[in-house]
């Protein structure tokens, strides 16, 4: 396969998914952006200013995450309803550009939300330029890690309804973002030696990743890199499940 082919159909792909939509109702952009602010809001709130670097990395890395685990698993069930999905599997596409299309597509309603949070943690003082480069990209590995878990779980769904599909989507959205160590540090588990569950998941990982750049948690190298290397091999091991076993067209 070709990787210029997969990332050309990929970005087609995304745009089928998003264009149409942002031009109908281009206030998308506001309502997501202002609901992602809402955890962050809370966190200061309840826990004081000192919490606001804190909170601000867990809500850059939701801006992503909710969008990234919840739109494969939802879209590609949808599809199904309204033949888009027909119509690309009459097309020469592959696994990988359908399901990183769908959460391009996606992403792009998020976009202005992430860069709105990262610009204020800019302004804040807690990037410097190459603490800045590893967070997109650490950020990047943890949206593909999302799209292709999310692609995987919903191709073996394909009788679910749409609102079976939806509640499943949410209830992940939530696992994957609230309940790991997202928005608080993996410290906070290490009391009840469960500080390992920060390396199961893509959110949980760009999140102390983001931690150790901003020097809000005690530099550990060892632990730094587990982090990045959990990351990666998320990304390799559901994208060839997703070339290999995701059951994305009918039988």
């Amino acid at each position: 396969m070709a990787v210029k082919k997969v990332i050309r159909d990929a970005f087609l792909i995304a745009w089928l998914k998003s264009i149409p939509d942002l031009k109908r109702q281009p206030l998308i952009l506001v309502l997501l952006t202002a609901l992602s602010a809402i955890p962050l809001f809370f966190i200061v709130l309840f826990g004081g200013s000192g919490m606001l670097n804190a909170g601000l990395v867990g809500v850059i890395v939701s801006s992503i995450g909710f969008i990234g685990i919840s739109a494969s698993i939802q879209d590609l069930t949808w599809d199904r309803y309204v033949k888009l999905r027909e119509m690309v599997v009459a097309m020469p596409v592959s696994s990988i550009s359908y399901s990183i299309g769908i959460t391009l597509g996606f992403l792009i309603f998020a976009l202005p939300g992430f860069l709105l949070f990262m610009g204020f943690g800019v302004y804040r003082g807690m990037f410097d330029l190459t603490g800045l480069l590893l967070t997109f990209g650490a950020m990047a590995l943890c949206w593909l890690g999302l799209a292709v878990i999310g692609f995987t779980i919903a191709t073996y769904q394909q009788k679910a309804s749409p609102n079976t599909l939806g509640i499943w989507a949410n209830l992940l959205s939530f696992l994957f973002v609230f309940l790991p160590p997202v928005y608080y540090p993996k410290e906070m588990l290490s009391q009840y030696g469960m500080s390992w569950i920060a390396y199961l998941l893509p959110t949980s990982n760009a999140a102390e990743i983001i931690r150790y750049l901003t020097e809000q948690t005690a530099w550990d190298q060892t632990s730094y890199m587990y982090h990045w290397i959990a990351l990666v091999v998320t990304v390799i091991i559901f994208a060839i499940l997703v070339v290999k076993k995701a059951r994305w067209r009918e039988p």
